[in-house]
């Protein structure tokens, strides 16, 4: 039965196989792009195991295909089994063990870099802290106890767990929460239009509002608003209906035994362990036009733990590497208010692996040279003989 496992996964037929099917998955994935947007194409297409109904030039097609995922894993055991059972280890070979070493670092520091990986923003003016930053797509229901008096305790439920109807059930929520309605898109406004919908809700804020049901976004510049009409619901009875939204970061309240609870749609959410305070934000922009020439956020780190307390400047060509992360400016929004403040945007990107391709590529090229060098020098003796 070994036997014929380590056949099958050794055999060339598969790593062709693989690859072709890899080819067509590109192709499909490149062509959704156009109905799906670039960043659904690829979590759906690239970041997954399998993919139901894939969409061609417009049109669903009502099969099963492998994705990104079992792809490259079902090569990365391909290319491990082949590599152990064919090529031994041995002086004349240890270029080739480099090489393929190094390819299998590849593979692996690309699937680490899917799993673990996240990119968010912070957004903030002058004067403004933050130790935590937003993700760009999705979203999350939160509960918070605010019973505690230092800390509050938050339970997230991710925004794909909302269905219409679905009850959702936590260990450290004393409450059921059943979500009447749920608009994956959506835009809240005061006045009624032909295609909006009357919020009908009996506590906190969102009786009288409309809402305009819309459809999912698949621009990469734009997101989807998500809104939910929420129940709450205790062994003894129901407390009522609630209005959240990510249109807006008021919070809904309810009580129950006594404590607080705050209701709310947002999108999610990457605490730090420590703060970042926005001293200033300078933009440059080229002479007689509106085109930015640079811009930089003078922050301040403060870290209690620590107690690290320092000043950094992040700019165009000049991110910030610190606690795992990279920060970088991404941008600017000029906001006038009372005080004229500026507004900056920092994307924050966190992948554990990004070393990996860096090592990868070192073995490469050091197997190839290995390689190279053990056939010149051994073309060269045969040549003198």
């Amino acid at each position: 039965m070994v036997k014929k496992i380590l056949k099958f996964f050794n055999s060339l037929k598969l790593t062709v196989v693989l690859l072709s099917v890899g080819l067509v998955l590109v192709f499909i994935g490149t062509l959704a792009q156009v109905d799906e947007g670039l960043y659904q194409a690829q979590t759906r297409y690239f970041k997954s195991w399998f993919i139901s109904n894939p969409m061609i030039l417009g049109t669903k097609i009502p099969i099963i295909f492998p994705g990104g995922y079992i792809i490259g894993t079902l090569l990365l055991v391909n290319l491990v089994v082949t590599h152990l059972t064919r090529f031994p280890l041995t002086k004349k070979k240890v270029g080739i063990h480099l090489i393929h070493g190094g390819i299998v670092l590849l593979l692996l520091g690309q699937l680490l870099t899917d799993a673990l990986s996240t990119e968010s923003a912070i957004r903030f003016a002058e004067g403004d802290s933050r130790n935590f930053s937003e993700d760009f797509h999705a979203s999350e229901l939160v509960v918070v106890d605010k019973s505690l008096p230092d800390q509050d305790r938050v339970v997230s439920i991710p925004d794909g767990l909302l269905a219409s109807g679905k009850e959702i059930h936590h260990p450290e929520l004393p409450v059921t929460l059943r979500v009447r309605e749920f608009w994956p898109n959506s835009w809240l406004q005061d006045q009624p239009t032909n295609n909006s919908v009357q919020i009908s809700v009996t506590q906190g804020l969102g009786a009288g509002l409309h809402l305009i049901p819309l459809k999912p976004t698949i621009s990469m510049e734009q997101r989807n608003i998500p809104s939910a009409i929420v129940e709450v619901v205790t062994p003894q009875g129901s407390l009522g209906t609630w209005l959240v939204s990510s249109q807006t970061s008021r919070k809904q309240e309810f009580t129950y035994h006594d404590k607080t609870y705050q209701l709310a749609m947002r999108f999610k959410r990457y605490y730090k362990p420590f703060d970042l305070t926005l001293l200033k934000f300078a933009h440059d922009r080229y002479r007689g036009t509106d085109i930015p020439k640079n811009f930089a956020s003078r922050v301040q780190i403060r870290r209690a733990s620590t107690g690290e307390n320092r000043e950094v400047e992040i700019s165009m060509n000049k991110p910030l590497r610190y606690n795992g992360e990279t920060f970088y400016q991404a941008g600017f929004d000029e906001h006038n208010d009372e005080r004229e403040r500026k507004i900056t945007i920092l994307q924050v990107v966190h992948n554990p692996s990004w070393l990996t391709p860096y090592f990868s590529c070192v073995l490469v090229a050091l197997g190839m040279m290995v390689q190279f060098a053990s056939h010149l020098i051994g073309f060269a003796k045969r040549r003198s003989a």
